[in-house]
């Protein structure tokens, strides 16, 4: 008559909400992405401008930047302000709205890292 799961992880309480699939936590209180590896990098840090996809608006994108989870995360709001304008992470990826280039690129050399402008 019951069926057999194959997984003992819940995936909803009521008593939490959705909890994380990987260490069974509250959705809130996980620490899965914090503890992602920074992506494999040749040290040195990527900032291009990209229109592909977005109805030709133009984003600054950012990548090679040896941090993951939170780290990254900080580093794209500290970015974000700098420039002021919005902007994601994805996929370890930065990107800002807007042609920032100058500004981004003077702002990683600051803090140490090996950065070019890469296209056009």
């Amino acid at each position: 008559m019951g069926t057999a799961l194959s997984s003992n992880k819940r995936v909803y309480s009521s008593e939490g909400g959705r909890t994380c699939p990987e260490c069974g936590r509250p959705v809130g209180d996980c620490v899965c992405g914090s503890r992602k590896n920074a992506p494999p990098s040749d040290g040195t840090v990527r900032v291009s401008r990209e229109t592909k996809g977005r109805k030709g608006k133009g984003v600054t994108v950012v990548t090679g930047v040896p941090l993951a989870g939170v780290e990254l995360a900080d580093l794209a709001k500290q970015l974000k302000n700098r420039c002021g304008a919005g902007g994601t992470v994805k996929n370890g990826i930065i990107e800002i709205q807007g042609d920032h280039r100058d500004r981004v690129v003077a702002e990683l050399q600051q803090r140490g890292w090996t950065v070019k402008k890469s296209g056009g």
